[in-house]
């Protein structure tokens, strides 16, 4: 059964779903379970500067936040635990982004039946995750089934309940690693499945700022815009230091050695991969 707990209060080995931590307006009231009780679904005015945010804690999402901040977005954020193997880490990464861009409505959605589907290194314990393949034309075993469908479905859900006009996602199809649900014609026929399934009434459209960027064109983005990647989390493997030899952890490596940059985050290894 779905519960909630301010955060800061998970322990680990737990999920908790849809936590929201931020002060009602004048024309709300929290309900007894401590979610936001919102105004009639009738009197929704969706907001052209309103935007919820997919941060997962990862070097792309951070990037995304940084855009959409300077921007002048007022920034609804959410994180999905979905059983990975650095659930924690991330977490902890998408508090700190929170906090340093001031975000205070918060969602912390738990979506562990991705790791009993399986199918991904990043759920199933006993499947190995990949080693670094940049050159690689297969979809890797990190990948996980279907899953920012999944995500961007709570997203718009959520939207429609605050009317927020905009959800931003840091996907990446020029240098990523092969995902399909990464790609620009994925997102294009997500918004059109938007456009069909929610009310009449309802304008929402996802925006994937970085989709045709490479990965050294995201770290200097994010150098321009000061983002703290000391606060953003890739490895597939590790939570207390990066492993450096995962695919991500070798992507984010590579991307700061072509920007001429030190990555700030600490690792097990720091192989060259120009």
């Amino acid at each position: 059964m779905a519960f909630f707990m301010p955060i800061g209060t998970i322990k680990s080995g737990e999920f908790h779903t849809f936590t929201e931590n931020f002060r009602a307006p004048a024309n709300q009231s929290i309900g007894f379970s401590g979610r936001l009780a919102e105004a009639p679904f009738r009197n929704r005015i969706y907001s052209t500067m309103k935007a919820v945010i997919l941060i997962s804690g990862g070097m792309d999402s951070l990037v995304t936040t940084a855009i959409a901040a300077r921007e002048g977005f007022d920034l609804a954020a959410m994180h999905v635990n979905y059983g990975q193997r650095t659930w924690k880490k991330e977490l902890e990464c998408f508090r700190l982004v929170c906090t340093h861009y001031g975000i205070d409505r918060r969602l912390e959605i738990d979506a562990a039946y991705l790791s009993q589907v399986g199918g991904s290194s990043l759920t199933d314990p006993f499947m190995p995750v990949s080693g670094a393949d940049l050159q690689g034309t297969a979809i890797p075993t990190s990948y996980v089934p279907f899953r920012n469908a999944g995500f961007l479905s709570m997203a718009v859900s959520w939207s429609e309940v605050i009317g927020a006009a905009k959800i931003f996602i840091g996907a990446v199809e020029e240098d990523s690693s092969g995902y399909p649900d990464c790609r620009q014609a994925f997102y294009d026929a997500f918004n059109r499945l938007v456009e069909l399934g929610t009310k009449p009434d309802t304008d929402i459209r996802i925006e994937t700022p970085l989709i045709a960027m490479q990965k050294s064109d995201i770290v200097r983005k994010g150098m321009e815009l000061d983002a703290p990647f000391a606060y953003s989390w890739s490895c597939y493997k590790s939570e207390g230091r990066a492993c450096g030899v995962c695919d991500s952890c070798a992507r984010r490596l590579r991307a700061f050695e072509l920007t001429g940059l030190r990555d700030p985050i600490d690792y097990e290894v720091r192989p060259k991969y120009i």
